[in-house]
């Protein structure tokens, strides 16, 4: 899936490197994801470098959709294929394909299975996993209480501790009925160049402008029912959020996770 503004350079990419060895139209296929006006702090919507609304990509929630718009899921049913998996561009250990994942999915008769990890303390930045209204959620850590981050069960375990980590199987039924219904929405502050009331081009250092998302497991709530597999951290999440100057979840960090776990010298 790709957005846009990098569809090119990213088919370009795969071209350049002789499409990593699959077979371009029969093994590998490209689709955009959708795309969302962006608004400044007053809620006017920008105008981009074109000249036209400034546009931003939706989220990775917007995958259910663009899979179904774009006839993918058809595509995928006529090769016969069964499953998905849906992980993080930013998370070099995860796993694409784990026979585990899916053999616990089929033995507990689910149509999506997602793996966690243990939060490393009560307050670290990630989305866990919950049940609302009765059904499989996510509860970001936005919008978590500091008393539901710190509440533990009689064993001391964290009650809201297991880690969303974006790393999800899907049965293709379930995906194609959560691109039916459309997900709501959430903010993020983030930095973008837009032409201003004068023709100017506009382009700041730090965060101006709102731009709207679809978060994946606002979907979850579309399933009776879900598996979770908890792994280790250590092998399976090494994520890059921040700039090596933050010293957790960034570049250096996760080139360290990635080596030990090759065993690289």
């Amino acid at each position: 899936m790709t957005s846009k503004e990098n569809n090119q350079e990213t088919i370009k990419f795969f071209k350049e490197h002789k499409y990593f060895g699959y077979e371009k139209d029969k093994n590998l296929f490209f689709f955009n994801q959708g795309e969302l006006p962006m608004m400044d702090t007053e809620g006017k919507i920008l105008i981009g470098e074109d000249g036209l609304i400034k546009l931003a990509a939706d989220g990775h929630g917007g995958i259910y959709e663009a899979l179904l718009k774009t006839g993918m899921t058809k595509k995928m049913k006529e090769m016969g294929v069964e499953w998905v998996f849906i992980g993080g561009v930013d998370n070099c250990l995860v796993k694409m394909v784990d026979p585990v994942l899916m053999g616990i999915a089929i033995d507990k008769k689910v149509t999506v299975a997602c793996k966690s990890v243990v939060k490393a303390n009560p307050h670290e930045k990630v989305g866990v996993f919950c049940r609302r209204n009765g059904k499989p959620n996510v509860i970001e850590y936005t919008e978590i209480t500091n008393e539901m981050a710190e509440a533990t069960d009689e064993d001391g375990e964290l009650l809201y501790g297991e880690s969303h980590i974006l790393c999800n199987l899907f049965s293709v039924d379930a995906i194609e009925r959560m691109g039916a219904e459309p997900l709501p929405y959430h903010v993020a502050y983030k930095k973008a160049k837009y032409i201003d009331k004068d023709g100017n081009l506009v382009v700041p250092d730090t965060p101006n402008a709102y731009k709207f998302e679809a978060f994946l497991f606002d979907a979850f709530s579309e399933v009776d029912d879900m598996a979770i597999l908890r792994v280790k951290r250590e092998e399976e999440f090494a994520p890059v959020k921040n700039s090596d100057d933050a010293g957790v979840d960034c570049p250096r960090t996760a080139r360290e996770l990635y080596r030990k776990f090759h065993k690289i010298d």
